[in-house]
């Protein structure tokens, strides 16, 4: 079965949005439609509507002249523009005028104007001559010539004039109806080119602002994730930040606060018990010792003090795997081949004890100064001397070297660890052999006091025999503050 793969919550917000843009879009467009469909509108700008009411109240007098009634339309009409003015002429020369008519168009005629259908008359840019509609409509006295504005100069309007003027010509029959197979695909084209752009514009300015704003409204989200990652054993009491996080999201953070509240107090009931079990065992340990000592000496008595001694140490390195953590104290500046040095010698008594001899070399010239916990490295190198001592074969030389990388070696002469064994052996109470006398904690322990460090312990393969362990451990740099405080005291 294929695992599905997780899906970005930033591009699914972004194709949601695009997608509900481009539907309330068209939905725009078919509401837009439906109501031009069923309201039929006919747009007509001042001048036209003019044109429209006087061609229907022209009429003839008894003498046959042109005159202008007064109808209700070209009533309302005057009132909503008391500048109307108007020349309407005929074919015979008659003629009916009123209003205060602009001397450039009081004397408009000729066969040029009497073949023009309909046009609009206006003067150069900067002239206050007002613009004019002429038209030679067909009204119920005959075809007539009408000249006529809504106003009379450029003065009189309200400072911003605005026109709209849209000419459409369909394709008809013999009967004069339009013929919709040659309309509809111009139609259609013509539609597809006013909105392409206005489509385009859309979708450019969708696809590149939707992300960066989806973005934005997660960064909170992001952040706050990027702090859950930084979270591990030694800062598992943090607290993740809910301020910049969504509100639909923030509870899932508060759970999470939660859960990591529990698992921290659960850790710290777990340590508290450890350590508690192996202070209360150092006591009955203790008699069983004195016990043991007061026995007769024989392979038994001898076996069985060997025993406590092997389930003391086991006690001891339990407690110091807990408490290792709440280690008091500030870190120190000290030279590594000084403490190198100091711990190689305090070992020498037990590594000679038991058939080896020891060595020390320095291949540091100079002091290797860094911050340590000197108890913890302590610790942790004695660590590496015992398991050299356990596990060496009880023959050759165990070398303690110390380089000026920060690095501390620990080399033995037995039969080494295995590499596939390589990272087994670090793991608690795992014993490479099953009827050895270590507990299992004391690789496992150096490991953390190093991690803690900031260093490593690493098993080194080469061509010699034997095992060889690595302590590696940050160097300050010689102008560190902390350095240069020690040699000024």
């Amino acid at each position: 079965m294929k695992k599905s793969r997780p899906r970005s919550l930033q591009w699914v917000l972004v194709r949601r949005l695009i997608l509900l843009q481009a539907a309330s879009f068209v939905a725009l467009i078919v509401l837009l439609v439906a109501i031009l469909m069923i309201a039929q509108p006919r747009l007509i700008i001042d001048n036209e509507a003019a044109i429209k009411h006087l061609s229907e109240a022209v009429a003839r007098d008894e003498n046959g002249g042109l005159l202008v009634r007064d109808t209700e339309e070209l009533r309302a009409f005057r009132e909503d523009f008391p500048n109307l003015w108007f020349v309407i002429r005929d074919a015979d020369g008659h003629f009916v005028q009123e209003g205060s008519i602009p001397a450039a168009y009081e004397a408009a005629g000729g066969e040029l104007l009497k073949n023009i259908g309909r046009a609009t008359l206006r003067f150069d840019e900067g002239d206050r001559r007002p613009e004019a509609a002429l038209a030679n409509v067909d009204t119920d006295v005959g075809p007539v010539q009408i000249l006529t504005s809504s106003i009379s100069s450029r003065d009189e309007n309200d400072g911003l004039e605005v026109e709209i003027s849209v000419n459409a010509d369909m394709a008809k029959d013999a009967n004069g109806n339009p013929d919709w197979l040659r309309v509809l695909p111009v139609l259609a084209l013509l539609i597809l080119c006013l909105l392409l752009p206005i489509i385009v514009v859309m979708g450019v300015a969708t696809l590149v602002t939707t992300p960066a704003v989806v973005r934005r409204s997660l960064a909170g989200l992001v952040a706050t994730a990027d702090q859950a990652g930084r979270i591990d054993i030694d800062n598992r009491a943090v607290q993740l930040e809910t301020a910049q996080v969504p509100t639909e999201i923030a509870p899932m953070v508060h759970a999470f606060n939660n859960a990591l509240s529990r698992l921290d107090e659960g850790y710290d009931q777990r340590n508290r018990f450890l350590t508690d079990a192996a202070h209360e065992l150092r006591t009955p340990i203790a008699i069983l010792r004195t016990r043991a000592e007061l026995l007769q000496e024989d392979p038994q008595s001898a076996r069985l003090r060997k025993d406590i001694e092997r389930l003391s140490h086991l006690a001891q390195q339990l407690l110091e795997r807990q408490v290792l953590e709440h280690s008091a104290g500030s870190r120190e500046v000290v030279d590594l081949v000084a403490l190198a040095k100091t711990l190689a010698a305090d070992f020498a008594p037990l590594a000679f004890e038991a058939g080896y001899e020891l060595a020390f070399e320095a291949e540091a010239t100079k002091p290797v100064p860094t911050s340590i916990h000197v108890q913890q490295i302590e610790q942790a190198v004695a660590n590496l001397l015992r398991n050299a001592v356990e596990h060496g074969g009880n023959r050759g030389t165990i070398t303690v070297l110390v380089d000026a990388r920060g690095g501390i070696e620990v080399h033995d002469d037995g039969p080494g660890i295995p590499h596939d064994e390589r990272e087994r052996v670090f793991e608690p109470f795992y014993r490479l052999r099953p009827r050895s006398s270590g507990a299992g904690l004391g690789l496992n322990l150096a490991r953390e006091i190093a991690r803690l460090h900031g260093g490593r312990i690493d098993i080194l393969y080469g061509s010699w025999s034997g095992a060889r362990i690595r302590l590696q451990l940050p160097v300050l740099d010689v102008n560190h503050p902390a350095i240069l405080s020690t040699a000024s005291a």
